[in-house]
């Protein structure tokens, strides 16, 4: 079999963020259209996520939120988005890159998938073995591209636990860490789907 130099794999997932990015972005500016809302699952731990320190120490690995009735402020901007969120009634400013998103979910239609963060394929890829250098010959030849190392499957989502209902709202307002509900939002849709037949 061929080696994937191209590194398809790593393509689709920047496609996939893409969408990510898209769809927060028209609702940042529209608000959220019909009965759209969006599970959003992140690595806590990524590098340039901003979450206060308790949120943090709750979630040390991986958490959930939830956008549907209770947020406010989302912005979006080419590598991260931005939001405030109701953490036991307090209100809390998330920002969120979208390297370290690792599952997307609306469950209203129902569409979802999840992706390997940005961190740990950039380093799959650079732990790969070295291919040694080519001899050197009359005419110059580049050196041996080394092969990438497969990616490994994301992990098991891990269960958050619920925060403390933040009222009736007005408006935009925040809904906080929740578990993804099993069912029809925890179906993840194959791009094979989209395929024409």
């Amino acid at each position: 079999m061929a080696t994937d130099l191209i590194r398809y794999d790593l393509l689709v997932q920047d496609a996939l963020r893409s969408v990510v990015r898209r769809v927060l972005s028209e609702a940042a500016r529209n608000g959220l259209p019909g009965e759209h809302h969006f599970n959003i699952s992140f690595k806590t731990q990524a590098p340039g996520v901003a979450l206060p320190a308790a949120i943090r120490q709750k979630y040390p690995d991986e958490m959930t939120i939830i956008l549907q009735h209770e947020f406010w402020d989302l912005a979006v901007d080419a590598d991260a988005f931005e939001v405030s969120l109701h953490f036991s009634r307090k209100a809390e400013r998330l920002r969120i890159p979208f390297d370290a998103i690792i599952g997307f979910n609306d469950p209203s239609v129902p569409f979802g998938f999840k992706l390997e963060p940005r961190e740990t394929a950039t380093v799959a890829a650079s732990s790969a073995p070295q291919a040694p250098p080519a001899a050197p010959t009359r005419k110059s030849q580049p050196a041996a591209t080394p092969k990438p190392a497969p990616l490994a499957p994301p992990p098991p989502a891990k269960p958050v636990a619920a925060p403390e209902p933040a009222g009736a709202a007005r408006g935009k307002s925040s809904e906080a860490a929740k578990p993804a509900e099993t069912g029809e939002a925890a179906k993840v849709v194959s791009i094979d789907a989209f395929r024409k037949k």
